[in-house]
């Protein structure tokens, strides 16, 4: 449900609403016959309906929880037509001026056991799982129909839900973080969302993943919740076992499919010059300092002298893309106008012009090999020179520019420009792949 940062965008299905008028006060639970499932619920379960921001991560985090027998992802408590394309017309529409009618909240239905999980456990899951304290937004994705918001149907709930709020604000602030800007309010009006939203992660294992929040956990009590039932939040890295001049530090989560896509793809052959750690947690390494709270599955931070410069996050497949990205932050002003601007350096100023030693010359962001020292020849043009790559290291493109025809090249590995190709070479290629030197870097053999 994005509408700047989306992975992919899908496409939305027809879905009727199965909750209108005053029965939108009425959960599956209490009224079975509206159960999208077709099958009677067990009437002694409890519901409770949570906003987090994006639905998609909510549902899958909620679902974790052992003794939650159903999540369904919903809209609520907004004052007009309960749909995705109203919501987002809306939204728009409020911050124009243009409409003052309360919007929805994304939010997650959340049907439990209580003889197998209170809802003071339910709720520690939901104040871990997001971060309460952003008002109208979580992470990138900015609207009030992305408030924290807990809907009760009981004075009960609520005064469970105003109890775990003020202990989990304590928490925050003994951490240092801010205030609480969760809505708790009776449950008004509640729409299932279309069927494309329901189990949007278990169908789209690559899509946006919710990672978490705060990183402060929600302090075990002898009023209900029980430590022990709960997975302990993964500990950070240690700062001080990582390179602290320049670290890449992919956060990930267990269940997250983007993130094992982005290992298969991009870790497991891992080359780099910038060396990279993996995290379960969402906290920065210790003694480290992340920008802002990540919200999203995987995230890769890039940090220099133990301070965040810059993230990616989520992965859809499009490596070039996040090597864009790695470039855009680790190669000089001069280095990016070649390589990402098919720029060229001036004629017998590259510094392995003259580079003779016995070694691979590889992609100054990927460190993916390029071409061996023995393929190199001494052209006279005034830029290292070479008559064959490395097989599969480099792609050919057309290039008309500059009222020329030429053939040019770049590295397979990362898509920056290299330089151009040319048939005027020695044996046995005859082949001349004239490279600019700022976008090689030299591994000397051992």
């Amino acid at each position: 449900m994005r509408q700047t940062h989306r992975w992919p965008l899908i496409a939305l299905g027809l879905s009727a609403l199965l909750h209108t008028g005053t029965d939108n006060q009425a959960t599956a639970a209490q009224n079975p016959a509206r159960d999208p499932s077709g099958v009677a619920p067990d009437p002694t379960a409890d519901t409770i309906v949570l906003g987090m921001g994006c639905f998609w991560g909510a549902e899958k985090r909620m679902s974790e929880l052992p003794g939650v027998i159903d999540v369904e992802s919903g809209y609520a408590n907004g004052e007009i037509e309960g749909t995705y394309e109203a919501i987002l017309a809306h939204e728009r529409a409020r911050r124009r001026g243009a409409d003052e009618k309360r919007n929805h909240a994304e939010v997650v239905k959340v049907r439990f056991d209580p003889a197998r999980v209170s809802l003071e456990q339910v709720l520690a899951k939901f104040w871990e799982s997001h971060d309460p304290t952003q008002g109208d937004r979580q992470g990138n994705d900015v609207g009030s129909n992305y408030r924290s918001a807990i809907y009760t149907s009981s004075p009960e709930q609520a005064a469970v839900a105003e109890r775990t709020r003020a202990r989990y604000q304590a928490a925050l602030t003994q951490a240092g973080r801010g205030a609480i800007t969760t809505e708790i309010a009776p449950l008004s009006a509640y729409f299932r969302a279309e069927e494309a939203h329901q189990d949007y992660l278990r169908k789209n294992p690559r899509g946006y993943c919710g990672l978490g929040g705060t990183g402060v956990a929600y302090p075990g009590t002898a009023s209900g919740v029980d430590e022990a039932a709960e997975s302990p939040s993964p500990d950070p890295l240690d700062g001080a076992t990582l390179e602290r001049a320049r670290q890449l530090v992919m956060f990930e989560a267990e269940y997250c499919g983007a993130c094992k896509q982005f290992k298969a793809e991009v870790l497991d052959h891992w080359q780099s010059p910038v060396p990279v750690a993996r995290s379960l947690s969402f906290s920065a390494p210790t003694g480290w300092t992340l920008d802002k709270p990540l919200f999203a599955t995987p995230t890769l931070v890039l940090f220099e002298d133990g301070r965040e410069v810059s993230r990616y996050t989520g992965y859809d497949g499009d490596a070039t893309r996040f090597w864009s990205w790695l470039g855009g932050q680790i190669l000089t002003p001069e280095q990016r106008r070649i390589a990402f601007e098919q720029g060229t350096e001036r004629a017998f100023t590259g510094s392995l012009l003259d580079e003779k030693r016995s070694g691979t010359f590889v992609d100054p962001i990927t460190g993916a090999p390029l071409f061996r020292s023995e393929t190199k020849f001494e052209s006279g043009s005034g830029w290292p020179s070479f008559f064959d790559p490395v097989d599969g290291a480099i792609t050919f493109h057309e290039d008309v520019s500059h009222g020329m025809r030429r053939v040019e090249v770049r590295s397979a590995s990362s898509g920056i420009h290299l330089g151009h190709v040319f048939e005027d070479g020695p044996p046995p290629t005859r082949k001349r792949y004239c490279i600019n030197s700022r976008v090689l870097s030299f591994v000397p053999d051992p």
